[in-house]
Order: C-alpha cells, then sequence, then structure tokens
C-alpha cells in the first residue's frame, strides 16, 4: 500500500518534537507569570465558557508533565519517521492533524454523555426557577438561577484535556495497518508482538478503560480510541481512492 513518496526528507515528525517539547516548557514556566496556556489552549468541554474551536488543534501541543510529554514523542519518534517516508510528508501531516482533531471531537461526545443527566438537571431548574434554595450537598446553597449558571460553567471548564495521544495512538494505527507483521516490543516484555496485535491489544485496553469510566488515571481513553478511528477511516478512504486511481489508469491504457 503505497501512498507517498519515499524521497522526501524525514523532518517532520522532527519539527512536532521540538515544537511540543518547547510548548510544555512554556506550560511548565508561564504559570510563574500568571500565564496559564493549558487553561487557555487545553480542549474544553465546548459548552462551557472557556471552549475556543481553535483547541481542537492546540490541545494536541501542550503535556500535563514530562512523563506525558516522553512517551508521546518516543512513540512519534518510533513511528513517525517511517510513516512519513510511505505516506509523504504533506499526507503525513494532514494526517496528524485530522486524527488529532478526531480525537478531540470524540472526547467532546464522551464529556457530553457523561454530562447529560447534569445537564438535564440544570436545564430543568433553569425553566422552573429555583424557589427555596438548590443545596449542592457540599454546604453550598444556589439561591438564583445566575449562581446556577455560574456553577454549571464552572463544571462544564473543569472537563480539559492535553496531549498528543490522540494523533499518536492513529499512528500506532497506521503502523499496523501498514506493516502488520513487524515486530514490536513493549517495555520489560522481551519477546516481540506483531504491530497487528499490538493495535488491537491497545484498542481493547483502551475501550475496556473508557467504558469502566477510569477516572483516577486521569487518561482521555475515548479520546485514543478517537484517533484510532479517524485513522481508520482516513487510511480506508486513502486505500479505495487509490484502487480507484489503478483501476482508472489499467482503463485508459486499455483503451
Amino acid at each position: 500500500m503505497k501512498l507517498g513518496t519515499n524521497d522526501e526528507p524525514i523532518t517532520l515528525p522532527i519539527h512536532l518534537i521540538i515544537i511540543n517539547a518547547l510548548l510544555w516548557g512554556a506550560a511548565e514556566l508561564l504559570p510563574r507569570m500568571d500565564i496559564d496556556l493549558i487553561d487557555k489552549f487545553g480542549l474544553h468541554y465546548w459548552e462551557g465558557s472557556s471552549f475556543n474551536p481553535i483547541q481542537l488543534v492546540t490541545y494536541m501541543f501542550l503535556h500535563g508533565g514530562f512523563t506525558h510529554l516522553f512517551f508521546n514523542m518516543f512513540n512519534l519518534f518510533m513511528f513517525g519517521p517511517v510513516l512519513e517516508r510511505v505516506m509523504g510528508t504533506k499526507k503525513f501531516l494532514f494526517y496528524y492533524f485530522f486524527t488529532g482533531i478526531g480525537a478531540g471531537l470524540v472526547q467532546q461526545l464522551a464529556w457530553a454523555y457523561d454530562l447529560q443527566g447534569f445537564t438535564q438537571e440544570v436545564n430543568m431548574f433553569m425553566e422552573s426557577g429555583i424557589s427555596n434554595g438548590l443545596d449542592l450537598g457540599n454546604g453550598q446553597i444556589i439561591y438564583t438561577t445566575g449562581e446556577l449558571t455560574q456553577f454549571a460553567d464552572t463544571c462544564y471548564n473543569s472537563h480539559v484535556t492535553i496531549g498528543a495521544s490522540g494523533a499518536v495512538f492513529a499512528l500506532l494505527l497506521a503502523f499496523g495497518m501498514l506493516f502488520p507483521n513487524a515486530p514490536l516490543y513493549l517495555f520489560f516484555i522481551p519477546v516481540p508482538i506483531k504491530a497487528k496485535y499490538m493495535v488491537v491489544g491497545y484498542a481493547i485496553i483502551e475501550l475496556f478503560a473508557g467504558v469502566k469510566d477510569f477516572n483516577f488515571d486521569n487518561v482521555a481513553h475515548f479520546a485514543h480510541l478517537g484517533g484510532m478511528l479517524f485513522g481508520i477511516i482516513l487510511l480506508l478512504y486513502w486505500r479505495q481512492q487509490g484502487k480507484r486511481r489503478q483501476q482508472q489508469m489499467q482503463s485508459d491504457y486499455g483503451r
């Protein structure tokens, strides 16, 4: 399956790694100057006042800590150059952003599902009004719809995700589809695992963790799955396009 040319310089993954590293450093240092990059450019839930559509792009370049950054960039370094060589630089860049944005959209859907009960209750009280005060159960009582709106907005804005993990999982998916029998190694496991099995295993783990709602690990599991989902959609589309071009060339040649 040939998606691009193999004579283009392999530079884009390195550039992405440098940009991510620089922004991680900025996010660590700028809070000392009361500048919070994660609050401004991390992906917030769309119903919160802190949401901005541009965050669907910017959240991919921010990370919550060095470990988060290291593992994402390590995988980008491992799989990115190979995929850029196969796809070509332009297609690789499009694939990276397409899957990263797709991961953000899927995370939005996951949040909407988790918050649907809360949103329904807020809307119910907003329509019926608050007569005797609304006890939140933590010692806080809301007496006006304005206070309720502010409380709901605070809850919505508390949902934020950052990181390139969705796009990185999509890179792993692409590698598994293009090189299904390539041996891969996990840390502390000396036995090689074929790429196709690694991809399926990761997907199952992420689906299980997402459905079980492991909030304690602070990981956007559905964003990872979203990156893989958008990745397979795009790869299958490109594959179909390639078949059509090949059939057209054969048809033109046969005339």
